[in-house]
């Protein structure tokens, strides 16, 4: 089966001053599709913004895409619960492309905009006001949901039904259904694993440091079965299906 990428919604907004527990909070949580072409910068959308940038936006999170495929689930999950485009705050709401499917320093051209996968989210709060319900960051990630944040290379213009077309593939293929896994799942941290991902050179530096760290507690309990980074390297080379 072909799958076609494409744009389905492109969502923007501004950050919100929301009362939350009787304290005033800033949100760019909430977005709403728009129509046209929207210009793309190295930081944002055109008419979008984030609140908090210490842990929200700059050139790693510039853009955040969300698979169209997930809405089915989360109607499942909440019924009752209106769910438009963008409603869980992404920018891009994507068609025919899937965690697992991408990788971690992979670069595709959306539009004249030409962009990099990054990282996968991971909620904060503030998903949980957008849907009054304080349980939903920690439901979203355990379900393995969680879209995934580009940096824009090229800026440009993208607008609803736009192809979205892969430049290049991640030599390491690290995709961000793996990330996800590696942070869920103690078990599945093995040394290769984060070794080889160590290797990828799009990853932030906070997965990076988050990675060191896991490989060397591995090594200090005795986990590490000691391949170098040159034997990873080699065996991986040719192998995109993480």
């Amino acid at each position: 089966m072909i799958h076609v990428m494409k744009i389905l919604s492109v969502n923007v907004g501004p950050p919100r001053q929301i009362v939350l527990d009787g304290k005033t909070v800033s949100t760019g949580i909430y977005k709403v599709p728009v129509r046209g072409r929207v210009k793309v910068g190295k930081l944002n959308l055109e008419g979008d913004a984030q609140a908090d940038l210490s842990a929200h936006g700059g050139p790693n999170k510039a853009l955040y895409a969300y698979p169209s495929e997930h809405y089915s689930y989360w109607r499942r999950e909440l019924p009752g619960t209106e769910l438009p485009w963008g409603a869980f705050g992404e920018n891009l709401t994507l068609a025919g492309l899937l965690e697992e499917d991408v990788h971690i320093g992979d670069r595709f051209q959306i539009g004249t905009a030409v962009v990099m996968v990054t990282q996968p989210r991971l909620p904060c709060y503030k998903l949980g006001i957008r849907f009054g319900r304080s349980d939903i960051p920690d439901r979203f990630l355990a379900s393995r949901r969680t879209g995934f944040y580009l940096s824009v290379l090229e800026e440009g213009e993208l607008g609803e039904g736009d192809a979205v077309e892969r430049i290049t593939q991640d030599l390491y293929g690290i995709s961000v259904a793996t990330v996800v896994r590696l942070y869920l799942e103690r078990g599945f941290q093995d040394i290769h694993l984060l070794e080889r991902a160590l290797q990828v050179e799009a990853l932030p530096s906070g997965w990076r440091k988050r990675f060191q760290k896991w490989i060397e507690d591995q090594r200090e309990a005795g986990k590490g079965r000691g391949h170098s980074d040159l034997e990873i390297h080699r065996s991986h080379s040719g192998s995109h299906g993480s």
